[in-house]
């Protein structure tokens, strides 16, 4: 379990396809980690298999790849990291569990005044557990939702988000992994057949 807040910026630094699916290695400022432990890298949450002083390995299997943009990176791309949450931490974000739904894509980047504003076009569906004002997240931010029209969604982003994450990068046409708020997956999968009659 996750909250979205990011804990640092790391950097893949290998891609090695393999019997246990594709590795990484990402370096990352990371010291204590443990073998089995989860991170999300980008918001797929991930096993470690490997680490040392300032790196680790993930491996990302078929289904993850499946629905991840994993299988695009390289080395030297930049990766949000987030730390497992513990049961005592202060949470500061939302309920993120690091299942990405789906890769959406950037539709437009925007600067207005203080904010940089970013509109993203969902895959099919995704919309439909979105709300305004509710969480989202992008590429393991934690972000709230600015607007969302049909399968367009908007979000806003402040100063800090854009020095500490990945998301300052983002430009027209970026792919970006989305995970929905997870209570409005169970609100609709509760309500569907109320609907469908």
């Amino acid at each position: 379990m996750f909250t979205g807040i990011i804990d640092e910026v790391g950097v893949v630094e290998t891609v090695t396809p393999g019997d246990s699916g594709t590795e990484l290695r990402i370096g990352s400022a990371y010291r204590d980690l443990q073998r089995g432990e989860s991170v999300a890298v980008n918001g797929a949450c991930l096993t470690v298999r490997d680490c040392g002083d300032g790196w680790f390995t993930v491996a990302a299997v078929t289904t993850t790849r499946g629905r991840t943009a994993i299988g695009d990176w390289h080395a030297g791309r930049r990766v949000n990291l987030e730390l497992a949450m513990k049961l005592n931490a202060r949470f500061g974000g939302h309920i993120v569990q690091g299942h990405v739904d789906g890769v959406a894509v950037v539709a437009g980047v925007e600067r207005v005044d203080d904010a940089v504003v970013i509109d993203i076009e969902l895959p099919r569906g995704l919309g439909d557990t979105v709300v305004p004002h509710g969480s989202v997240t992008v590429d393991g931010v934690s972000l709230t939702v600015n607007s969302i029209d049909c399968d367009v969604l908007q979000v806003s982003l402040i100063e800090y988000t854009l020095h500490h994450s990945t998301l300052g990068d983002l430009r027209k046409g970026s792919r970006v992994h989305i995970e929905t708020d997870v209570i409005g997956k169970y609100v609709r999968r509760v309500v569907a057949p109320y609907l469908n009659s």
